[in-house]
């Protein structure tokens, strides 16, 4: 099977696109894909999408996007795993293209929640959680967050100020992001100032919902090495599946499958978690970046938020995150969060981050959640441009 890297990113900046439609979003990011590897040979898209059937009333996005693109022709499908659908769609083009069918696959993520706003987003957002046993019930995705914190609160002895780090890491971050949501510095103290959403999750706890799109395009190794002057190898890609409804897992606080998921993409990189320059991980919620760090092997149960607080989530910090705001701070446009991620580690792992730039960063993870982990996507990228000496641009 061959080994597979990258070798275009694009994304648009996150926010509020009012007046540009789903088709838009998806072409001005794989228009910028397509540049940034100079090529237009695509054999396979796959577009991860959560909402667009029901707020933007389109579906069969796989066709309409290739078109617009200007891909008319190749395979193309939607790939929807709730808010990890962008992670589940790269997984698809990394298999694509290691099982030799595929030479070139493009995925690309876009999400357009501004069609509707209000109680009709949450209402549609919460069509990812389960809904005979929860959504039934009136059960919310801030819901489903604050139960979680509630029980870590008292299970670990944690105090609400003790997430705070969290948000103000994703927006001292995000302030040096130029495509980000939201660009302005959170003061720890005003933490817990800010308006309840579902208590104990506030404002500062929750990250945007926002419009955006991101593209990568992925070929076989050897055939990267002629064509981008910095691939970026995909050494990993893993996903799993936990209960979507919290009252199913045999351990509330302990995410089964970004465990399950981490673990599996870290034995098949041959890396342990010390060996990550950089995480991207899926901060919809304070609540979830604990977690994560906590079933990802970066701390020990109930100590997450002991690497906040300590400063080793900064881009100076042992296991830097949200190094271009994170969900919280560059915004979370549902199921193009996770394509966000992967272009934010490659661009970390090429030395081209800017401001955001983590020093020296070779290895990085990324790993997107649907919902409070009923799924799980994890990919290790590396950095590798030691063979790239005839590079030849074609």
């Amino acid at each position: 099977m061959s080994d597979v890297s990258i070798i275009g990113i694009g994304k648009t900046d996150v926010g509020e696109h009012w007046n540009t439609s789903v088709r838009h979003l998806s072409w001005y990011a794989i228009e910028a894909a397509l540049d940034d590897a100079a090529t237009t040979d695509v054999d396979a898209l796959y577009v991860g999408n959560m909402l667009a059937g029901r707020l933007s009333q389109q579906d069969h996005l796989g066709a309409l996007v290739a078109d617009f693109a200007g891909l008319r022709g190749v395979e193309a499908v939607t790939v929807e795993a709730a808010d990890a659908s962008g992670g589940a769609a790269m997984r698809q083009a990394v298999l694509a293209v290691k099982s030799g069918l595929v030479r070139t696959a493009m995925v690309v993520g876009v999400e357009k929640v501004t069609d509707e706003t209000g109680s009709a987003v949450i209402a549609e957002l919460a069509t990812g959680l389960d809904a005979d046993y929860e959504l039934i019930h009136g059960l919310t995705a801030a819901g489903a967050a604050a139960l979680l914190m509630r029980r870590y609160m008292h299970d670990y002895g944690v105090q609400l100020d003790d997430f705070a780090a969290f948000s103000v890491n994703a927006h001292g971050n995000g302030a040096d992001n130029p495509e980000a949501m939201f660009r302005n510095r959170l003061a720890a103290e005003r933490f817990a100032t800010a308006p309840v959403v579902a208590e104990p999750v506030s404002l500062f706890d929750m990250a945007p919902l926002a419009d955006g799109a991101a593209a990568v395009i992925v070929t076989d190794a050897e055939r990267a090495m002629d064509m981008a002057p910095k691939p970026v190898q995909v050494v990993a890609s893993t996903l799993a599946t936990d209960t979507i409804a919290l009252h199913d897992r045999r351990e509330v606080l302990w995410l089964a499958a970004a465990a399950q998921s981490a673990e599996k993409a870290m034995s098949m990189a041959g890396i342990a978690p010390h060996d990550v320059d950089v995480f991207e991980l899926h901060d919809a919620y304070t609540i979830l970046a604990a977690l994560s760090l906590e079933a990802c092997g970066f701390a020990p149960r109930g100590q997450g938020w002991h690497l906040a607080r300590d400063g080793e989530i900064g881009r100076q910090g042992s296991i830097p995150i949200s190094t271009f705001g994170g969900l919280k701070a560059r915004g979370n446009p549902l199921g193009a969060t996770g394509v966000y991620q992967i272009v934010e580690v490659a661009q970390q792992l090429r030395g081209e981050a800017g401001a955001c730039q983590v020093p020296g960063a070779q290895i990085g993870m990324a790993q997107n959640l649907g919902m409070a982990g009923g799924t799980a996507v994890t990919h290790i990228l590396r950095a590798d441009f030691s063979g790239n000496l005839e590079f030849s641009g074609k």
